[in-house]
């Protein structure tokens, strides 16, 4: 921990212990959701194959707080979705020809994960065919994690002040926490780790303390669109504490974990990393029923119990409704379970939002553009209330309308979400990602066809 803190004194951050909150990064300059270059959006015209294109310059960029590689991670196991092991990729895969577990892109990634897959690869040879396919992305981040920790030891991987097992080492475990059941589990899974692994000296009570701390430390590598790839485990990440307000949020570059201010951090300040809100708003007040604890509407108990059990009713048949693949059943049972929520639950319910969400993804699929856009426009203002104005859930939900609305061809619409997406993305992905850039290509195509309809209706309007 003693060469941590140089390093991360060059990037403004200072490890502290606060009470009851253990470590955090406290900092020790001043960090900003971005520097106002003009207080209008400035346009460049470029020439791009004999033709002009507009693009925006961005006013406002979420100023990098902190970065890291993943000490060690994996991809997540899926029987349909497989990822490269070096870059998370699902293009243009090829298995190692040895165990048939770990996939890889091409020769760079596998020559840059080379020197511990080999040892990995010789582990997993040890079990059969059947058990090696049965190995999960937990087993394999912690075989992973001891690998990584030897091959250091004996200075084949070269150690840094934020990439050294002593980080992980001083991560908290929670083990007095936990009950005997989960303790069980994490023995069992110890027990199987050292079976891989087959280390005379190895300690079992320290893998098992090792998986606690993987719960609460690790990391879900997600993409730009929050969609989940992988696990990571981050060291020096983990420092920084959760907060229901925070002033940082956490997002990936491939497998690179990048906390971006989004909220003026003074020198000093503690910063923490995204962590939403959840809860609806009803609870018992005696034996009377319920009372909302936003307006103070009382409810009924036996309207509300009554509500609760049709809703029960439908929720369970929607499962095998959706097992099945009737997505028109499943369409019309979520409206109904809508319904019912809206009877039973406060405006800006989670749980309602939730159901909408299913809706959403579900009318997406069957291409019902119209109705997706309705229901993508009644969770933006739960968005709003449960998160912090620049949070990349917030943002995505507003691209996602912006994207709908131009395809049913109400452009002004369109513009008005996806400008208020890029507003808020640019922030939290900055400006460099594919994602980035496509949305706000996106953004610009809608510009054009705008201008050119005004134009043309300019036109029509001239003629005699």
């Amino acid at each position: 921990m003693e060469d941590l803190q140089p390093a991360l004194n060059e990037q403004g951050l200072n490890v502290s212990t606060v009470p009851e909150k253990g470590r955090c990064l406290l900092t020790t300059r001043d960090f900003y959701p971005g520097l106002s270059l003009s207080l209008l959006n400035v346009y460049v015209a470029i020439i791009y194959d004999s033709n002009f294109a507009t693009w925006l310059k961005f006013l406002y960029i979420g100023e990098v707080i902190i970065s890291q590689e993943p000490y060690v991670c994996v991809p997540n196991k899926s029987s349909v979705d497989s990822r490269c092991d070096g870059c998370f990729t699902s293009s243009n895969l090829k298995k190692c020809s040895a165990c048939h577990v770990v996939c890889y892109c091409g020769s760079i990634c596998q020559k840059l994960d080379w020197k511990l897959h080999r040892l990995e690869c010789q582990a997993l040879l040890r079990l059969d065919k059947d058990r090696r396919k049965s190995v999960t992305p937990s087993i394999r981040l912690m075989v992973k994690l001891y690998l990584r920790r030897k091959l250091q030891s004996e200075k084949v991987i070269p150690t840094t002040a934020t990439d050294n097992y002593y980080l992980v080492e001083a991560l908290v475990s929670h083990m007095s926490d936990i009950d005997e059941k989960q303790l069980v589990l994490y023995a069992q899974m110890a027990n199987i780790v050292n079976f891989i692994l087959q280390w005379p000296e190895i300690n079992l009570k320290e893998i098992a303390e090792n998986f606690s701390k993987f719960a609460c430390n690790a990391h879900t590598i997600c993409d730009s669109e929050l969609r989940p790839l992988g696990t990571g485990l981050y060291p020096v990440i983990s420092i920084i504490n959760h907060s229901c307000l925070p002033n940082s949020v956490l997002l990936f570059e491939g497998r690179l974990a990048v906390i971006r201010a989004v909220q003026h951090i003074p020198q000093g300040d503690e910063d923490s990393r995204i962590h939403s809100r959840h809860g609806n708003f009803f609870s018992i007040q005696n034996d009377k029923g319920f009372i909302c604890q936003q307006c103070g509407h009382v409810r009924d108990k036996e309207e509300i119990t009554k509500i609760a059990s049709e809703l029960k009713l439908i929720s369970d048949k929607v499962l095998m409704s959706s097992s099945s693949g009737n997505y028109q059943e499943t369409v019309s049972m979520y409206q109904k379970i809508d319904k019912l929520q809206r009877k039973l639950c406060h405006p800006f319910s989670i749980t309602l939002m939730q159901t909408r969400e299913k809706l959403l993804k579900i009318l997406m699929e069957l291409q019902d553009w119209r109705e997706a856009l309705a229901y993508c426009r009644l969770t933006i203002p739960v968005y709003q209330r449960l998160y912090p104005g620049f949070h990349p859930l917030l943002g995505l939900q507003y691209c996602t309308c912006g994207k709908l609305e131009w395809l049913l061809g109400d452009t002004e619409s369109a513009i008005k979400s996806l400008s208020k997406a890029v507003d808020i993305l640019r922030v939290t992905h900055g400006t460099n990602t594919p994602f980035m850039k496509e949305l706000v290509l996106k953004l610009e195509e809608a510009r054009a066809e705008a201008s050119y309809k005004l134009s043309s209706k300019d036109e029509l309007q001239d003629l005699p």
